[in-house]
């Protein structure tokens, strides 16, 4: 006989928190890359420069640490809490989705957006530096970039959710 609950509360829900957590971070990059940036893109330098510090200054807050590392945090524990699931294939979706947030994420971030940041906080901005412009694409870049690599492994978690549902409601019905 089957089991009709391949799946438990444990399992479901650290994958579930993770899902959510990559679900904020994807939406909190796509309306920065879709909306901040391209109205960044019609000011003049100089406002661009403080309103771009004060955004740098102002994300620097608990609740987005606690989502942006979570990410990688949660979904870490939602591999601990589902590895006795590692031969199926929503156990590989979520492995996939914390390496694909870690490292185009957090790491990403760390490598490239920072040092855009340090560097267009240390602007005067009646006084910008001639490649402020340049500086402004990179980071806007960069920050697509963000977009994409927050948002697969929030797909690739609702994959494996999705499947998991399959899966149960496939197992109650042979049993």
């Amino acid at each position: 006989m089957q089991n009709k609950h391949p799946f438990t509360l444990l399992e479901n829900g650290t994958l579930g928190l993770a899902t959510l957590v990559f679900g904020v971070m994807a939406g909190f990059f796509w309306t920065y890359t879709f909306n901040v940036n391209l109205a960044m893109m019609q000011v003049d330098g100089e406002t661009y420069a403080r309103v771009q510090s004060l955004f740098n200054q102002n994300v620097r807050h608990p609740m987005f640490f606690a989502f942006f590392f979570g990410g990688g945090l949660f979904s870490i524990i939602a591999l601990a809490a589902n590895l006795r699931q590692r031969k199926t294939l929503s156990f590989w979706l979520i492995m996939l989705a914390a390496a694909t947030y870690i490292g185009g994420v957090i790491i990403f971030t760390k490598q490239v957006n920072l040092p855009l940041n340090y560097y267009t906080e240390s602007w005067i901005p009646t006084s910008l530096p001639d490649d402020w412009m340049e500086t402004r694409n990179s980071w806007n870049d960069a920050n697509a970039i963000r977009v994409a690599t927050s948002f697969l492994p929030f797909l690739f978690c609702i994959c494996a959710l999705v499947m998991r549902t399959f899966q149960q409601s496939a197992a109650a019905k042979s049993s």
